[in-house]
């Protein structure tokens, strides 16, 4: 990653960070790593957010191989937080909770009429007199596969 500090400071080409900030990108500029100069928006909404001096302080007390993944964190939660001033990316998180909680539901249920629609077909097939040929076997792969606590075909015991 140094590699790319000092590719940006030999070009003259200033990191996002320093060209924002209006300074000269230094070959040891603790930015540059993390904010080339073709994202100036991502310096620009953690700036606005976190501040550069929070920024260089808390890049220069996570390790060197974590702070990649720090500033990609600041960068997501600065936007989140321009987006959603009050609730940043925990508002995000919500939603998209609330959205699984809501397709857990839809496939239960989906999951419950597919066992009714399975049952009610079984059911049809002893109505008729064809319950010598035995029950489906397809009925209990799949609701086993559901979790479901039928007990399976042939094995009678109560």
């Amino acid at each position: 990653m140094a590699s790319s500090s000092s590719y940006s400071a030999s070009c003259n080409s200033p990191c996002a960070a320093c060209k924002f900030l209006r300074r000269k990108c230094m070959p040891d500029c603790v930015f540059a790593p993390y904010f080339p100069p073709e994202e100036p928006h991502k310096f620009a909404n953690v700036h606005k957010i976190f501040g550069a001096s929070n920024v260089s302080k808390l890049l220069n007390e996570v390790l060197p191989h974590q702070r990649e993944d720090a500033v990609n964190s600041l960068a997501y939660e600065a936007e989140a937080r321009i987006k959603d001033p009050v609730y940043g990316c925990v508002g995000a998180i919500s939603v998209l909770q609330r959205q699984i909680l809501r397709l857990q539901k839809e496939l239960d249920a989906t999951n419950a009429d597919l066992l009714r629609y399975a049952g009610a077909s079984c059911n049809r097939g002893t109505e008729r007199g064809s319950h010598h040929l035995g029950p489906n076997p397809g009925l209990y792969s799949f609701s086993s596969s559901l979790g479901s606590a039928h007990q399976p075909y042939g094995d009678h015991r109560n």
